[in-house]
C-alpha cells in the first residue's frame, strides 16, 4: 500500500513541517495519515503500524476467553506473563524478522545491486520530470522513500519528493505527479515486497534519492513546456 505524502494528500499538513530535508517519518515514529480515507485500507494499515494497535489485537483473544468462558476469567486474568509472552512471540517471530542473519539471507548480493540500481535511476528520472515542470535551475530535490519492516501483512510505503534549500519542505505534487512518481519507482521489475526484502536484507527501510535541477536536459525542459501547453 503506497502513500505519496505532499501536503495535499495527508491529514494536518503541521506533520510535514520540517528544517532540513531529507526528512523521514516512518523510522522516526512520525505517522501521517491519507486525506479523506478514514475507512479505506490505507488509513488502517497505518494505524496497525502502531505498536499499541498490534498488542491491542494480539491480546484481544484474553478478553473474548473470559468472556465465551466465565469460568476461566480467574486464571486468565492472573496470566500476565503468558499475555506477555504471546504479545512477544507475534511480534518477533511473526511480524518481523529480528535475526541478523535471516534478515541478510532475503536477498542476494546481485538482487540488492539490481534493486538500488533501479531505483537510483527510476528516482532520478521522476525527480528530473518533476524539475522541469517548474523550470527549476537551481537548488536540490531529493525523493524519499519508506518502508514497514513488519511482514506478513500488507506492505506499507510512504514516497515524498522533498525540496531542499532556505525553505525545506514536502513538494506539492500535482495528481498527474503523484501518479508518476508511484507508477516510476514501482513499474515493472520492481514490486513493494521485493524492495522490502532487500531494505531488510541492508538493515535499512529509507532510501533518499537526491537530484541536483541544474542537470535536467534542454529536451527534457521542452518536453515539460509542451506537456503544459493547452491543447
Amino acid at each position: 500500500m503506497i502513500l505519496v505524502v505532499t501536503p495535499e494528500t495527508v491529514l494536518g499538513k503541521s506533520t510535514l513541517d520540517t528544517s532540513y530535508v531529507p526528512r523521514r517519518l516512518m523510522s522516526l515514529g512520525v505517522w501521517v495519515y491519507p486525506r479523506g480515507g478514514l475507512f479505506s485500507k490505507l488509513f488502517w494499515r497505518i494505524v496497525f503500524e502502531k505498536s499499541l494497535a498490534r498488542y491491542v489485537i494480539a491480546l484481544l483473544p484474553f478478553p473474548l476467553l473470559m468472556i465465551a468462558r466465565p469460568d476461566w476469567a480467574l486464571g486468565l486474568s492472573q496470566a500476565p506473563l503468558a499475555m506477555f509472552g504471546f504479545v512477544l512471540i507475534i511480534e518477533t517471530y511473526v511480524l518481523t524478522v529480528s535475526d541478523r542473519d535471516k534478515r541478510r539471507a532475503l536477498a542476494t548480493e546481485a538482487e540488492v545491486a539490481r534493486v538500488q540500481d533501479l531505483l537510483q535511476v527510476r528516482a532520478r528520472s521522476v525527480l528530473a520530470r518533476i524539475a522541469a515542470a517548474r523550470d527549476m535551475r537551481a537548488g536540490e530535490l531529493h525523493l524519499m522513500i519508506e518502508q514497514s519492516g513488519l511482514i506478513r501483512v500488507p506492505q506499507l510505503t510512504f514516497l515524498s519528493v522533498q525540496e531542499g534549500g532556505e525553505d525545506p519542505r514536502f513538494l506539492s505534487l500535482t495528481p498527474a505527479e503523484r501518479q508518476d512518481v508511484q507508477d516510476t519507482i514501482f513499474a515493472e521489475g520492481l514490486t513493494e515486497d521485493a524492495l522490502q526484502r532487500v531494505n531488510l536484507s541492508q538493515n535499512k527501510l529509507e532510501v533518499s534519492v537526491p537530484f541536483d535541477p541544474a542537470e535536467v536536459s534542454a529536451h527534457a525542459r521542452l518536453a515539460a513546456m509542451a506537456r503544459a501547453r493547452p491543447s
